[in-house]
C-alpha cells in the first residue's frame, strides 16, 4: 500500500512538472504567435495598397514586354556598367594598396615611439637615482613653512576665541547696559510720580498757607486803619509831625516780620525743590528732571499806603 501510494505521489509530480513546463512553451507559443499577428496585418496592408496599384502597374507592364528590344542599346548598357564595376574594383584595389603602406607606416612610427619611450624612462631612473643640490635647502624651507603654517593655525584660532569672547562681553555689557537704563526708567517714573505728589501736597499746604497770610493782611490793614487817625489826633494835641510817627508804628515792624517769615518759607521751598533735583540728576544723568517752581505770593497792599 505505502509503495502504491509512494508511486502515486511520484507519478502526480512527474504531471506537475510537465504542465509547468508545457505551460511555459506554450507562453513562449503564444508570444510567437502575437509576434506573427502583428506581421501579417502590416504585411496584409501593404499588399493591399500593391493590389489598388495593379491597375496602373499592369499597363505599363504590358507596354514594357511589348516593346520591342534594341541589341545594341543592351549592348552599349552592359560595356558602361562593365566599365563603372571596373573601375570600382580598380579603386578598391588602390586603397588596399594605400592600406598595406599606411600599415608600414604605421609600424615604423610605433617602433620609434617605442624606442622613445624606452630612451625616457631611463633617463627618468637616472634623473630619480641623482639627488638634486637644491633638496637640502627645499626641505629645509619645507620644514620652515610647516612651522609657520602651525604658528599660523594656532593664532588664527586664538583669534577666533578672543573674538568670540569680545563678541560675548560686548552682548554682556549691552545687556547690563539695557538693564541699567531699564532701572534709572523706572526709577524716574518713580521720582516723578513722588515728585508729583508732593507737588500735589505742597500745593495744597501753600494755599493754606496763603489763605492764612491773607487773613492776618488783612488785620492788620485794619489795625494800620485805625491807628492812623489816632496818630495824627496825638500829633495835633502835641504840636508834633505825623509823618515820622507814621512810618516808625508798628506797622512797618510787622511788614518787616512778615516778609522775613515770607522769605524763610521762600527759602525752605527752594531748598527742598534743590534736593529733590539733586536726586533726580544724580539717578538720571542724561534728562534733567524739570523744575515746578512754587508762583511767588503777591506783594503785600500795605505798599500802597
Amino acid at each position: 500500500m505505502k509503495t502504491k501510494g509512494m508511486e502515486d505521489s511520484k507519478i502526480g509530480e512527474e504531471d506537475i512538472s510537465k504542465f509547468k513546463f508545457d505551460l511555459s512553451s506554450k507562453i513562449a507559443d503564444l508570444k510567437a504567435a502575437r509576434q506573427l499577428a502583428s506581421e501579417i496585418t502590416s504585411k496584409g496592408a501593404s499588399l493591399y495598397d500593391l493590389l489598388g496599384k495593379e491597375v496602373e502597374l499592369r499597363e505599363l507592364r504590358t507596354e514594357a514586354i511589348a516593346r520591342p528590344l534594341e541589341i545594341n542599346e543592351t549592348e552599349k548598357v552592359m560595356r558602361i556598367a562593365i566599365k563603372d564595376i571596373l573601375v570600382q574594383v580598380q579603386k578598391t584595389k588602390d586603397l588596399l594598396n594605400n592600406v598595406a603602406s599606411d600599415e608600414a607606416n604605421l609600424e615604423a612610427k610605433i617602433d620609434k615611439r617605442k624606442l622613445e619611450l624606452e630612451r625616457n624612462r631611463k633617463r627618468l631612473q637616472t634623473l630619480q637615482s641623482v639627488r638634486p643640490a637644491f633638496m637640502d635647502e627645499y626641505e629645509k624651507t619645507e620644514d620652515e613653512l610647516q612651522k609657520q603654517y602651525d604658528i599660523y593655525l594656532e593664532k588664527f584660532r586664538n583669534l577666533a576665541y578672543l573674538e568670540q569672547q569680545l563678541e560675548d562681553h560686548h552682548r554682556m555689557e549691552q545687556e547690563r547696559f539695557e538693564e541699567a537704563e531699564n532701572t534709572l526708567r523706572l526709577m524716574q517714573n518713580k521720582l516723578k510720580e513722588e515728585e508729583k505728589r508732593l507737588l500735589k501736597s505742597r500745593s495744597n499746604d501753600d494755599s493754606d498757607i496763603d489763605i492764612q497770610e491773607d487773613d492776618e493782611s488783612d488785620s492788620e490793614l485794619e489795625e494800620r486803619r485805625l491807628s492812623k487817625p489816632r496818630t495824627a489826633m496825638e500829633a495835633l494835641l502835641q504840636g508834633r509831625p505825623s509823618k515820622r510817627v507814621v512810618g516808625t508804628m508798628q506797622g512797618g515792624d510787622s511788614d518787616d516780620d512778615e516778609d522775613s517769615e515770607d522769605s524763610e518759607i521762600d527759602m525752605e521751598d527752594d531748598e527742598d525743590d534743590d534736593d529733590l533735583e539733586d536726586e533726580s540728576i544724580a539717578l538720571s544723568p542724561a534728562k534733567p528732571s524739570q523744575r515746578v517752581r512754587k508762583p511767588e505770593p503777591l506783594d503785600e497792599s500795605d505798599n500802597d499806603f
